[in-house]
């Protein structure tokens, strides 16, 4: 099974992106979707595949936290 991690796209340089997780920022590859500062955003493997809407990213860490809470 494979995870993809939703997070917040603070700025866009070329076809990369830096993305905030929860304070953690990376950079992410994000030549196959459009994207611009402030997107929600899944990214997998270091490539940002899909934008989506900003309730959604806040409800998938709450369930991460519920998963992390079960262990």
């Amino acid at each position: 099974m494979c995870v993809a991690m939703p997070g917040t796209v603070l700025e866009v340089r070329d076809r990369k992106a830096v993305v905030d997780f929860c304070g953690n920022r990376i950079e992410a590859q994000s030549g196959l979707v459009e994207v611009k500062p402030g997107d929600a955003v899944l990214v997998h493997a270091g490539c940002i595949i899909q934008v989506i809407a900003p309730g959604e990213a806040d409800e998938t860490f709450e369930l991460f936290k519920l998963i992390e809470d079960l262990e």
